[in-house]
C-alpha cells in the first residue's frame, strides 16, 4: 500500500469535491467562539493548534451541512468525543475527577454548553496535554457520524523520508483489505486469509509468497467463527508506525509451517503498480484495461489505451480490471460509463428528505460500441461502485468477481475549519441507477469467482479466465 492513506483519501476526497459543485452552505446555528465552516478557497495556511472553539465549530458544521444532519442526535456525537476525551486521558496513566459526562437532553445549544463546560474543567487539570485532547475529542466526534466518507484531515506533512512510489507497510496485500477490518464496511470475507501479493519489504525480505496462509497475525486468530477479527488491521499499518508484526504461515504447497517478524518501514515500489491505467491484448482481439483509480482524465487514457490497443486489429470487446480501484472522481466515473450508454440515468444524489437529484451519462462522450466484462472486488468501492452499479442496472455488461466494498455513502464535500483544517462529509447520499442503497452493501457481481490460494500460489487469476469466456469469439 501506499504510504499514507490518509493523505491518498485526502486526495480523493478534495477531487471528488473539485469534480461535482458543492452547495451552498446552509445556515446554522452560532454560538459564542464559533464561526461558520466554509468550503475552502485556494492553498491552507499553516496548521493551527486545535481548540474548544474549532471543535465547536465542528459540531455546528456536520449538524448543519451533513446529509443526515436534520435527523442525527448530536448526543451520540458528543458522547463520542467525550469517550475518546477520558480515554487518552487514561492511557496516560492518569485520570481527573471532574471528567464525568454531562447530562444531556437533546437540545442541541443547550447540549453543546454542558459539553464544553465539562471539557473546560477538564482541561484546567491538565493543560500539558491540551493539544492531544482537543485533537482526540474532535476526532472521536467525526467518527462517531459513521459515514465512509466523513473525516477530518490534519496533520498530513509528508514524512522527510517520503518520495513518489514509495510504499509503506509490510510489503504485502492479502484476500482481506484494511476497509474490511476498520469499521467503515461489513466484515464480509472467507477464511483462510493469505497472501495474494507480494509488493517488497519485509514480506519479500522474509521469502513471502501468494498462496501463503496466514494462520495467526500477533497470536491472534484472522477469523473466529467465520469471521473476521480486528488483528488483520494489523497487516496494513499507518505511517509511522513501527512496531513489528508476528505472523504465523503455513504454505499450502508444501505443508511448512513458520512464524516471522515483520517490521513496517518504507519500500520501493514496482513502477508497472503506479500506473493509474495500463492496458494489453487479450487473445489479440480483446482490450484489457487496468484502471486502478478514477484520477483526473482517467476516462480519457482508458479511451486512448482501448483506441490504440484498436489499431490493426477487430476487437471483440473490453475486460475493464476494476479490482482494488479506491474510487476518486465521479465525473471521470460518470464519463466511462458514457461510452457504453447514452440518454441514462447512472446514479441519484438524494437529501435525507429523499429529494434527489438524477445524475445523467455525459452524453459528448463518444460510444465504443464494444461488449463489455468488469472485474471487480472488495477493493473496489466509492467511485468505482458508482460505476459498477451503472453497469449492473443498465445490463452494461458482466461483472466478475466478488462483491464490491460498498464504501459510498456519497461525494463528499470539505469545509475548511479555523485552524486550517478540513472537515469533509457527504451533502447527499447516493443510490443506484434502481434508486438502491449501495454504500455497505455492494455491488454483487454477476459471475462470482474468488480467488483461491492454490490460484494465488500458482498465478492464476480465475476471474480474468472467466470473463473472456463471456466476451464473443
Amino acid at each position: 500500500m501506499t504510504i499514507n492513506r490518509t493523505v491518498a483519501a485526502v486526495l480523493a476526497l478534495l477531487l471528488a469535491a473539485a469534480c461535482t459543485a458543492p452547495p451552498p452552505p446552509r445556515s446554522q446555528a452560532s454560538t459564542a467562539g464559533a464561526t461558520a465552516c466554509s468550503h475552502p478557497q485556494g492553498r491552507l495556511g499553516a496548521e493551527k493548534a486545535t481548540t474548544i472553539d474549532v471543535i465547536e465549530q465542528a459540531y455546528l458544521c456536520i449538524l448543519g451541512n451533513y446529509y443526515g444532519g436534520p435527523t442525527l442526535d448530536a448526543r451520540s456525537l458528543l458522547t463520542a468525543g467525550f469517550l475518546a476525551l477520558t480515554q487518552e486521558i487514561n492511557r496516560g496513566g492518569r485520570d481527573v475527577p471532574e471528567a464525568i459526562m454531562p447530562a444531556l437532553t437533546g437540545d442541541r445549544k443547550a447540549d453543546w454548553a454542558a459539553f464544553e463546560a465539562a471539557y473546560r474543567k477538564i482541561i484546567d487539570r491538565v493543560p500539558d496535554l491540551r493539544d492531544e485532547l482537543a485533537v482526540v475529542t474532535l476526532a472521536g466526534i467525526v467518527a462517531a457520524i459513521g459515514d465512509n466518507h466523513a473525516r477530518w484531515t490534519h496533520d498530513v506533512e509528508r514524512p522527510l523520508d517520503y518520495y513518489d512510489g514509495d510504499g509503506y507497510g509490510l510489503g504485502l496485500e492479502a484476500n482481506v483489505n484494511g476497509s474490511q477490518v476498520d469499521g467503515s464496511t461489513p466484515r464480509v470475507a472467507l477464511p483462510p486469509l493469505f497472501v495474494t501479493t507480494v509488493e517488497g519489504g519485509a514480506a519479500r525480505a522474509a521469502g513471502l509468497r501468494p498462496g501463503d496462509i496466514i494462520e495467526s497475525i500477533n497470536g491472534s486468530a484472522p477469523f473466529v467463527d467465520g469471521e473476521v477479527t480486528p488483528a488483520i488491521a494489523a497487516l496494513y499499518p499507518e505511517y509511522p508506525e513501527s512496531r513489528p508484526v508476528e505472523l504465523r504461515l503455513r504454505r499450502q504447497t508444501t505443508g511448512r509451517r513458520w512464524t516471522v517478524s515483520l517490521k513496517p518501514g518504507l519500500y520501493p515500489r514496482d513502477p508497472a503498480t503506479l500506473r493509474v491505467v495500463s492496458s494489453k491484448p487479450l487473445d489479440d482481439e480483446v482490450a484489457y484495461v487496468r484502471l486502478t483509480g478514477f484520477t483526473s482524465n482517467s476516462a480519457n487514457r482508458v479511451f486512448k489505451a482501448i483506441s490504440s490497443l484498436r489499431t490493426g486489429r477487430t476487437l471483440s470487446g473490453v475486460v475493464l480490471d476494476l479490482r482494488g480501484n479506491g474510487g476518486g472522481s465521479p465525473v471521470e466515473a460518470t464519463r466511462l460509463v458514457s461510452a457504453f450508454v447514452h440518454g441514462k440515468i447512472i446514479a441519484y444524489q438524494c437529501a435525507m428528505d429523499d429529494r434527489c437529484a438524477a445524475g445523467r451519462t455525459d452524453d459528448t462522450v463518444e460510444l465504443l460500441n464494444l461488449p463489455l466484462v468488469v472485474l471487480i472486488d472488495h477493493g473496489c468501492v466509492s467511485a468505482c461502485e458508482h460505476f459498477s452499479s451503472a453497469v449492473k442496472d443498465l445490463r452494461l455488461g458482466q461483472l466478475v468477481g466478488t462483491r464490491t466494498g460498498g464504501v459510498i455513502s456519497g461525494p463528499a464535500q470539505s469545509y475548511l475549519l479555523a485552524n486550517n483544517t478540513l472537515l469533509s462529509f457527504p451533502a447527499r447520499h447516493h443510490l443506484g441507477p434502481d434508486r438502491e442503497v449501495v454504500d455497505r452493501i455492494g455491488v454483487p457481481p454477476d459471475r462470482y469467482v474468488p480467488l483461491t490460494p492454490k490460484d494465488a500460489a500458482a498465478g492464476r487469476d480465475p476471474a480474468l479466465a472467466t470473463s473472456l469466456t463471456l466476451l464473443p469469439e
